[in-house]
């Protein structure tokens, strides 16, 4: 994609277009993602949630949100610092996501339910944490959604030693419409001939629409069933605190709390 001009309104242009598309393709997707979480949290389950990179704001859209769910907990390489064998310098190598053996590590980190659903959210959907991730969540009968780049992960060599990617464990597969390498903007050769770019990358703003549309949908399939719906509301109006700190003490250390 190029552009004549490269400002704002080329990113609210483009951007604009990326949601249309998600909202115009993946709905039949987001409704199948959704059923699997309403069902998930009727049956006192939580919504497990994995990001690496870029990704983990699709976690924290998700986990921890006000006008969320409650039953929601984020999954991140990080835990292993707080509640794991890592130290805060080994959690920090930006090249640990391709570590393999770090998803059993992050499981026993964490309380997981048979009831519990997972959503695993990775642009490339090809890193060995990821990937395996999903193979171990798979392998011990937990429902798998995953958010992906499908024009990249169609184009990518997996890093896991089985050759595969998120997408081919998946139960559903959510398409954040994101072009390979996700930046999207082509940007002219610099002044001494050098080439630059490309800029502006839609996957984050996608997969936040997903991630709100997912948890919309099933919220109003609990409604339909007469079931209850444990939101979180924001902690920073009266009464928030009150109303978290109830519902919350249901799920008791199934949801570990983020910082300030």
């Amino acid at each position: 994609m190029s552009h004549k001009r490269v400002n704002q309104q080329t990113a609210a242009t483009v951007l604009a277009e990326a949601v249309q598309k998600v909202t115009d393709t993946q709905q039949d997707a987001i409704t199948a993602a959704a059923t699997l979480l309403a069902d998930s949290v009727a049956n006192g389950g939580v919504v497990q949630v994995f990001g690496t990179g870029h990704s983990r704001s699709f976690a924290m859209e998700i986990a921890g949100r006000a006008g969320g769910l409650v039953p929601a907990n984020k999954i991140s390489i990080t835990d292993l610092a707080f509640f794991g064998p890592k130290s805060i310098a080994e959690v920090m190598d930006p090249h640990l996501e391709r570590d393999d053996t770090l998803a059993a590590q992050l499981l026993e980190v964490h309380n997981i339910q048979p009831q519990d659903v997972f959503v695993i959210c990775s642009n490339s959907g090809g890193n060995g944490s990821t990937v395996e991730l999903a193979r171990l969540v798979t392998e011990r009968g937990h429902k798998l959604i995953a958010v992906t780049s499908m024009d990249h992960t169609s184009k990518i060599t997996s890093r896991h030693p089985s050759g595969k990617r998120l997408f081919e464990y998946a139960d559903v597969v959510i398409d954040n419409c994101g072009a390979f390498g996700d930046a999207v903007l082509e940007l002219p050769d610099a002044p001494d001939g050098s080439p630059q770019g490309p800029i502006l990358a839609t996957s984050t703003v996608t997969s936040a629409l997903i991630a709100q549309m997912m948890v919309t949908e099933a919220c109003g399939l609990l409604i339909e069933a007469g079931k209850p719906v444990p939101v979180l509301i924001s902690a920073n109006i009266p009464g928030g605190d009150e109303n978290n700190d109830r519902l919350r003490a249901a799920y008791a250390d199934r949801i570990k709390q983020g910082g300030p």
